[in-house]
């Protein structure tokens, strides 16, 4: 198969040539491997080699970019909606004088995990594309109808709701970018952590006024709804862009379906003429066709197949491979750990980075709301070149994915440990800087670096491992701050370092086994 350009020059796709051993170590113009003799479905499979080859040849071209921008949103509402729970939790727990703060993240985290779960099986049902405009279109609605919560048993609610909407943007826009992203261009999935640092800066500074002029302090006693109505403000901003977003994702972008989900449907004809509608906007054209497809065998497409397909990539055939040597073993166990080592003390400690900020302010004798959130707006912005910076520097030979993900994790940990010493509110503002700027750093590189430790058969289960490791770890995160930390429980709180400490010990440890991976996958192709 081949494109044939514009200029009536072609391009010869990539060999299906037979590839030796687990971890691959190719030129990055290798795109196609052959057939595993455990292959879940031979025709299902070859049918998929034969899409990603054409997808790839077609190479990067208008549609992608275009796809990269929309795609942008979902990552930056992965961040966005932790970030406004963070800002508003003092204001929130204040109005409604709650006792355990905890709780609203624990609801977040339920649903983050629910949504990951079902919109990660969904799209594999009712298509890529209904996941990819209702996941954010859900989002937008329960966050406009949180604005109005009466009480903290109803936000807590509406909380969890938006968040099911939000967990399904990481696990549906990246399959949907994957699956047109031509191998040469994979760096993009790294370099789209920019959005996720801007969507913090955003939130924060739409906050800064908000919550800064409209908001109760966390010490005050009797806090009434009118004085505090900068947090359900920020929540309606937010509701409102997610619903622009929506909009402009639904109305003013025509998303073609992946190829490979209307190959597995049976649509092999559909299939084709999305290949052929992307090449033509990218001014391009492919000879895939119809009969190329079906000459491969005939598969019976229905939603029970594409489910029990996808169930079938969780079960043990597949997990058997991440542990089939000892070196993949120890691989793929110290991935997960490093994510649910990471997913616990992220928002163990960024979580309540707002509340820490004002009560840490209050005894340096510094306790202004606005003074709090325009900090916190100064340490959104250092992680904006963190998430350039770690795209650049994981193509150092000599530091790559593995050296620039441990160091920036340790970094980040030890940061953290560094705020403990602050002696008035600047101080405490360059710690926070410095952690953030490295901790953007760490996610961008975990975020492209964990998907190539796996091959492309068993891809699937040992990211659903590694998010899934990370979701629980969230969830784990409100219970073990309140037993970290028992001033969590009293109103209003006392401060203390407890979850810095557990959180920056839980950093280093990840970032210190990150050394012993066994594999460095830089400059090598993601098979």
């Amino acid at each position: 198969m081949s494109v044939v350009k514009k200029d009536g020059r072609k391009d010869s796709a990539p060999s299906d040539d037979a590839v030796e051993g687990i971890m691959p170590d190719l030129p990055m113009k290798t795109v196609a491997v052959d057939l595993p003799e455990d292959a879940l479905d031979p025709v299902y499979h070859q049918k998929a080699i034969l899409l990603n080859d054409a997808v790839q040849s077609i190479g990067m071209g208008r549609y992608q970019w275009q796809l990269f921008i929309l795609v942008g949103f979902g990552y930056a509402n992965d961040n966005l909606f932790p970030v406004l729970l963070s800002l508003i939790l003092p204001p929130v727990t204040t109005e409604f004088q709650v006792a355990k703060r905890p709780l609203l993240s624990l609801t977040q985290n339920i649903g983050l995990l629910a949504g990951a779960i079902f919109w990660g099986f969904g799209c594999d049902v009712f298509g890529r594309r209904w996941a990819f405009n209702l996941t954010i279109g859900i989002t937008a609605v329960f966050a406009l109808i949180a604005a109005g919560s009466p009480n903290f048993v109803a936000m807590g609610i509406f909380v969890s709701f938006w968040s099911f909407g939000v967990g399904g943007n990481l696990p549906v826009d990246s399959a949907i970018f994957l699956e047109f992203l031509p191998g040469s261009h994979q760096y993009l999935m790294t370099v789209l952590a920019v959005f996720w640092a801007f969507a913090q800066v955003f939130v924060t500074l739409v906050a800064w006024p908000l919550l800064g002029y409209m908001t109760c302090s966390v010490t005050t006693v009797n806090c009434t709804k009118e004085e505090n109505m900068g947090w359900r403000y920020l929540v309606i901003a937010m509701g409102g862009y997610a619903f622009l977003a929506f909009l402009g994702r639904f109305v003013l972008f025509h998303l073609y379906e992946s190829p490979k989900y209307l190959m597995g449907k049976g649509q092999d004809e559909q299939a084709v003429k999305v290949v052929h509608e992307v090449a033509r906007k990218n001014g391009t054209s492919s000879s895939l066709t119809v009969e190329d497809l079906r000459s491969l065998g005939t598969l019976q497409g229905n939603a029970s197949a594409a489910i029990s397909r996808k169930l079938k990539t969780v079960n043990l055939d597949h997990v058997r491979p991440l542990f089939a040597t000892r070196k993949m073993a120890w691989s793929t166990s110290v991935i997960i750990i490093c994510w649910l080592f990471i997913g616990l003390a992220y928002p163990l400690y960024f979580g309540y980075l707002p509340y820490i900020q004002q009560q840490r302010g209050a005894q340096f004798g510094d306790s202004s709301v606005y003074l709090s959130y325009r900090n916190n707006l100064i340490i959104a912005v250092l992680g904006v070149p963190g998430a350039i910076i770690g795209g650049a520097l994981v193509e150092i030979p000599k530091l790559g994915r593995r050296g620039t993900l441990s160091i920036s994790t340790i970094l980040t940990g030890v940061f953290l440990f560094g705020s403990t010493t602050a002696l008035n509110s600047d101080q405490l503002l360059g710690w926070n800087c410095a952690f953030n700027f490295m901790a953007n750093i760490m996610y961008a590189v975990l975020y492209g670096f964990t998907p190539e430790l796996f091959a492309t058969k068993d891809r699937g289960t040992g990211n659903a491992l590694a998010a899934s490791a990370n979701r629980i770890a969230g969830i784990m995160s409100p219970v073990i701050a309140i037993y970290s930390n028992p001033s969590l429980l009293i109103f209003p709180a006392v401060n203390t370092a407890a979850p810095v400490y557990v959180s920056g010990s839980l950093f280093i440890a990840a970032g210190a086994l990150v050394l012993t991976l066994p594999f460095e996958t830089r400059g090598r192709a993601s098979l």
